[in-house]
C-alpha cells in the first residue's frame, strides 16, 4: 500500500516495530528536506512519517461496509446492542470484578448464561421451562 504527502510524494515503508503489544509499521520519505510546503504539512524534523498498525486495513474496509450501508449499523444497534445494555443494567454488570482473561472469560460466561436464563424465563415462563428441560 502506497501513501502520498499533500505535494505528491511517496511515502515508503522504512521498518515494523511492536509499541506496547501492536505490531506497527513506519512509512516515510526524504523529499521533505527540500520541500517548501514543509512547515505546512508536518513538524517532524525528518520530515512527514506515517505510523501504520499492520491489522489497520481491518478497521478501513469496516468503515466502508458502514458508509455504504448505513441501514446495516442501525439494524446491529437494534439488535446485537441491546443484550449488552440489559447485561450492564439490570444484572449490573457494567464493569468486570476480576482479573486476567481467563477469570474475564469465566465471568462474562456466567453474566451470558444469566442473561439467556433471564430471556428464557420471560419468553416460556417458569412451568414451560421446566418441562424442556425434563
Amino acid at each position: 500500500m502506497g501513501y502520498r504527502c499533500p505535494q505528491g510524494a511517496e511515502l515508503t515503508y522504512r521498518f515494523a516495530t511492536v509499541e506496547l503489544g501492536r505490531h506497527l509499521k513506519y512509512y516515510a520519505t526524504p523529499s521533505c528536506r527540500g520541500c517548501p510546503a514543509k512547515p505546512q504539512c508536518t513538524t517532524n524534523k525528518g520530515g512527514r512519517r506515517i505510523t501504520r498498525w499492520t491489522e489497520e486495513g481491518l478497521l478501513e474496509e469496516m468503515a466502508q461496509r458502514v458508509k455504504h450501508n448505513p441501514q446495516m449499523m442501525k439494524w446491529r444497534q437494534q439488535l446485537c446492542e441491546q443484550p449488552f445494555g440489559t447485561m450492564k443494567r439490570a444484572l449490573n454488570s457494567g464493569y468486570f470484578l476480576l482479573r486476567r482473561l481467563q477469570k474475564v472469560r469465566a465471568e462474562m460466561s456466567l453474566t451470558v448464561l444469566a442473561y439467556n436464563m433471564k430471556r428464557v424465563l420471560n419468553l416460556l415462563g417458569v412451568p414451560q421451562m421446566i418441562e424442556a428441560l425434563t
